[in-house]
């Protein structure tokens, strides 16, 4: 006897505009209760200090979300001047103190420093794993971690104000891996001031912008109003590839695609580069494939036809 899966089969993304508070992992399963999903998950975790987008996957479209975490980032912080904490965030224990403040343009002329590709050395509380434990369990146990510095990139990192004397507001676009906590810590130390961040907002994953984002509360009262209203929050599971090139194809090609076959890449406005690209049939998404030869050779199906009503 075969047991049935729990929760229904709702595919799409739901990009949460995380209120603060909330662990990534407490955000995925309010909006899998919501949805009476059967899966889920997330494409980047936010610490529960930050607010802003959370894109959740569920269901099929938990298979796109390595093509969204490897999207580029943005975040909107404030970073207070003159104490440094373990955490490098306003929930950590204060570790150093400097009376020195910045002065703008001392702040401005270092920025450049941190942009493109740096060596950022992690947060000792951080999700990275060191011998197989969470380095912030090994933290919290009053161990000390040492992480190895490592490559991340900065796209852009630009001071918006300094509201007051001790506080510097900043907006940076990142890639995949870079702490901005970090960061705030690590100007502190060259401005010879030390700083920790106190508020941070997440304003793009990828594709996905601030004007996606649904409040957590927006969500439940969508709920309650009824399930069709609450998938009307949903954007489809092809909204993370929105990067990768598109394959139109027949019927006869998606079914072969479904089966896990190559299919012969035809016509004038097929891609012809080897990167990751999407196959849909009649605006539907089949497939995630790359191309070889002149073949689009799956790599991930999708089963679309089965979400429940």
């Amino acid at each position: 006897m075969t047991r049935r899966k729990k929760g229904k089969a709702v595919n799409g993304w739901l990009i949460l505009d995380k209120p603060v508070g909330m662990t990534s992992t407490q955000a995925v399963s309010a909006v899998r209760r919501l949805f009476d999903a059967r899966k889920a998950g997330h494409a980047g975790t936010l610490d529960p200090l930050a607010t802003g987008i959370l894109p959740i996957a569920l269901g099929e479209a938990t298979k796109t979300v390595p093509y969204a975490v490897e999207g580029e980032k943005g975040y909107r912080f404030t970073v207070r001047w003159g104490t440094e904490t373990d955490t490098d965030d306003a929930e950590g224990r204060t570790v150093s103190t400097s009376d020195l403040r910045p002065e703008g343009s001392a702040v401005e002329a270092l920025l450049p420093r941190f942009m493109g590709e740096i060596l950022q050395t992690p947060p000792a509380f951080s999700a990275i794993k060191v011998d197989g434990e969470r380095a912030y369990d090994l933290a919290r146990a009053g161990e000390t971690v040492e992480l190895a510095a490592r490559p991340v990139r900065i796209n852009v990192l630009r001071l918006v104000e300094m509201p007051s004397a001790d506080t510097a507001v900043f907006e940076a676009q990142c890639g995949k891996g870079t702490y901005v906590r970090a960061l705030a810590r690590d100007m502190g130390r060259l401005l010879g001031c030390l700083g920790h961040v106190i508020a941070l907002r997440r304003t793009r994953v990828a594709s996905f912008v601030e004007a996606d984002a649904v409040p957590l509360e927006a969500l439940r009262a969508a709920a309650e109003e009824g399930k069709e209203a609450a998938r009307r929050l949903l954007l489809p599971v092809e909204a993370a590839l929105s990067e990768l090139a598109v394959l139109n194809v027949g019927q006869n090609d998606a079914a072969r695609l479904l089966r896990g076959q190559a299919v012969l890449i035809r016509g004038r406005d097929a891609p012809t580069d080897t990167g990751p690209t999407y196959a849909v049939c009649k605006g539907h998404l089949i497939a995630i494939g790359c191309i070889e030869r002149g073949e689009l050779h799956p790599l991930r199906v999708f089963n679309l036809g089965g979400a429940d009503n």
